[in-house]
């Protein structure tokens, strides 16, 4: 489902140049613009008698609508239907118009002439701010769509675990199904999805890490638009610009994210920095790694206490994912769930790299073959954790991260701060 925007526009010239431009932005449906104040008040009122759900998430007014003046009208929208993100667009944009706008309770404004980045800027975040109303009236839709796209991480006890392969899997498997999926490498220092996909591109995510405003053509630039598929946020190739991508970065970087795609898989490799800390907290589901033995359970249980100790995330909340299980291993999952406190997935994935290594040793994990046990399990996996359809309410509170875990005040890199001076 796309952002929705209803734009209101008295000036003909300026009606046709917004239409043309909101027709360029990716993931945007917009009607046809209105040409007075009281067309949109009535819409709004027509809309909202059927369901908050059926509101648009976005509203330009521009500042020579009529009969009621600009700032008046944003201000009736705001308190009438504030479920809906107000964006008003004036030749004027300073410091006193805008104090004023927002007093009125816009959620931005943009200057005219109307340029495409700031446009596209603008009406990502009064989305984003709109959905996330929503979900916290308990009004919107499940569908993780548009600004409320889902995000998956997947995180590595230790190193050699499969976190990688898993995190690649789950995001093949979403896009085969339908599901506009974009996959994020956040091992910033030894990041391996284009090397497991045969991909190289010259944009990473250290590209983004210094824009304040990521536009969703300054986004597309970053991304590959794989064969797959899938889209592609890759790890920069030289680790020391892993250091570039801090926290704020990894929260731009996502809430743009989930502005255009359905469902999210971050690899977030087995080092805690801020920037996977910070997935792993805004996560609807965070996975863990692990393999049945004791070094790797030890390790998991470790990084399981750290999230808790940083508030990042509850153990609780996490899900248990074993890998290169057999009946024969000795440390059985229901195990391994008792000692870290995690939620066990019913799933479990076989011991079979043989199967893998032809694929792994090319770089090409997408060839591997429908009838390996290794694909079958974790496409299953990926089912059972709901990444293969929009999850339904009945489905949501069936998965086994379905839960957000409380989010503390500070964000996780100043609590890895205080971890480090204690």
């Amino acid at each position: 489902m796309s952002t929705r925007i209803l734009p209101a526009v008295g000036d003909p010239d300026a009606a046709r140049l917004i239409a043309t431009l909101l027709g360029r932005l990716p993931a945007a449906e917009s009607a046809g613009p209105l040409p007075d104040s009281t067309a949109l008040l009535d819409t709004l009122a027509r809309l909202a008698a059927e369901s908050v759900d059926a509101l648009p998430e976005v509203v330009l007014v521009h500042e020579r609508i009529g009969p009621l003046p600009a700032l008046e009208l944003v201000r009736e929208v705001a308190l009438r239907f504030p479920a809906v993100g107000v964006v008003l667009l004036s030749s004027d944009a300073g410091p006193a118009l805008f104090s004023a706008a927002m007093d009125c309770g816009a959620r931005g404004l943009i200057g005219l002439p109307l340029s495409y980045e700031e446009l596209a800027a603008r009406v990502q975040a009064a989305a984003q701010w709109s959905a996330g109303v929503r979900r916290h009236l308990g009004r919107g839709p499940e569908t993780p769509t548009g600004p409320g796209g889902r995000v998956v991480t997947v995180s590595g006890a230790k190193g050699g675990v499969g976190t990688t392969f898993t995190a690649v899997q789950f995001a093949l498997a979403a896009a085969a199904s339908g599901r506009r999926t974009a996959l994020v490498d956040l091992d910033l220092q030894a990041g391996d999805v284009g090397s497991y996909l045969d991909v190289q591109f010259r944009r990473s995510i250290a590209d983004l890490a210094g824009i304040q405003d990521i536009s969703p053509r300054v986004l597309q630039d970053a991304v590959y638009d794989d064969r797959t598929g899938l889209a592609l946020l890759l790890a920069p190739g030289d680790g020391e610009r892993g250091e570039e991508v801090d926290e704020r970065a990894a929260r731009h970087v996502i809430a743009a994210l989930r502005a255009r795609y359905e469902l999210i898989v971050i690899d977030c490799g087995t080092q805690v920095t801020g920037a996977n800390a910070a997935a792993v907290e805004l996560a609807e589901v965070a996975v863990l790694v692990t393999t049945p033995d004791v070094v790797a359970v030890r390790a998991a249980k470790r990084l399981v206490r750290m999230w808790e100790r940083l508030q990042v995330r509850k153990a609780e909340d996490t899900v248990m994912v074993v890998n290169r299980w057999s009946r024969h291993t000795e440390i059985q999952p229901a195990l391994i769930e008792k000692i870290t406190r995690t939620r066990g997935a019913r799933t479990t994935v076989p011991a079979a790299f043989k199967e893998l290594q032809a694929v792994i040793d090319a770089g090409r994990v997408q060839d591997l073959d429908n009838r390996s046990t290794v694909k079958q399990a974790l496409w299953k996996l990926a089912g059972e954790l709901g990444l293969l359809t929009a999850p339904t309410s009945a489905t949501a509170s069936e998965a086994p991260s379905a839960e957000l875990a409380v989010r503390a005040t500070a964000g996780p890199l100043a609590r890895l701060r205080r971890g480090r001076e204690g």
